[in-house]
């Protein structure tokens, strides 16, 4: 693990605990104010906590659907999932308005699941010339789903809730109410424990299978990985695009493409860069809040971009 991406991840959480509209001084921690005490544990510590789940969640799957596709320009936000997740969750609101937070997340994991299996089932049947036309074909692929989605909303007229309920934002984030981030534990730890199938997997299915791999099972195994990493993510924060595509691509220039050595920095990078994303929205208007969705968004747009040029070239 790089020394370096360890002392940032550090200062950057440090910086995230101290950040905020309401002040908080060590001085009133170390005499244990009230005040002070119950701003750090009920909200600064909680948010931290998401912060660092949902970077290394999302960014495990963008590596995950990177090696299944084969192509280091798919993330569930260029492959139509976090859309499609979006849609579940506002089928499940319209149809059973008093669903818990769990059927909630079922539904949007289900939609999630199916719309990367179509996804894939699309990209396999078409002869691409360039493989930056793979994620253009997600991005339209993604739209067509979000305008579904809108569309589908405006009917029931909950339009205005989606658009502000569905917009990555931590800033809602307090003890008691993200506590099913914790998922994403159990699914790095199978990531991990996959690691080496899927390194095997993106060396195509003829040489899987030739290897010994059953490639159906572990894609399958992956697309629930990422299915249900994405559901936890936009039911507890929201949606928050590119983190899964920019850290993969970044760690693999340095360090190459074995996972079972590189997944580690992966997790850590997309802590750091989502904490760097909040930590950018939460300082620019301050003491306002530019959603992370938004920072993430513009941050990770203009990266997405750097790489494609630097593909095609």
């Amino acid at each position: 693990m790089p020394l370096v991406l360890i002392v940032l991840f550090v200062l950057l959480s440090i910086c995230s605990l101290l950040i905020g509209a309401e002040k908080i001084h060590w001085f009133g921690l170390i005499n244990f104010s009230s005040n002070a005490w119950l701003t750090f544990t009920a909200s600064r510590i909680p948010r931290l906590l998401a912060l660092i789940f949902s970077g290394v969640g999302l960014s495990i799957c963008g590596v995950i659907l990177q090696h299944i596709v084969r192509n280091k320009f798919v993330e569930p936000g260029t492959s139509g999932g976090l859309d499609a997740a979006k849609l579940g969750i506002l089928v499940v609101l319209t149809l059973v308005p008093t669903a818990s937070t769990l059927s909630k997340m079922l539904f949007a994991m289900l939609f999630c699941f199916a719309a990367c299996l179509l996804y894939i089932g699309i990209i396999r049947r078409i002869q691409f010339r360039s493989t930056v036309l793979i994620p253009v074909i997600g991005l339209t692929y993604g739209s067509v789903l979000s305008a579904s989605a809108e569309f589908y909303a405006y009917q029931h007229n909950i339009l205005q809730s989606m658009t502000g309920w569905l917009l990555g934002d931590f800033s809602k984030i307090v003890q008691g109410h993200y506590e099913l981030i914790y998922l994403i534990l159990p699914i790095v730890a199978l990531s991990y424990l996959y690691a080496h199938r899927f390194t095997v997997v993106g060396m195509g299915e003829q040489m899987s299978i030739s290897l010994g791999l059953s490639y159906t099972a572990t894609v399958a195994v992956g697309l629930f990985l990422v299915s249900l990493t994405v559901a936890v993510t936009v039911i507890t924060v929201g949606a928050i695009p590119f983190i899964g595509l920019v850290v993969p691509n970044l760690v693999a220039l340095y360090y190459g493409e074995n996972l079972v050595r590189t997944l580690p920095i992966v997790a850590l990078g997309g802590a750091c860069l989502l904490l760097l994303c909040d930590i950018v929205g939460r300082v620019v208007i301050y003491p306002f809040e530019v959603p992370i969705g938004l920072t993430a968004g513009g941050i990770g747009g203009v990266l997405f971009l750097v790489l494609i040029l630097r593909g095609l070239r």
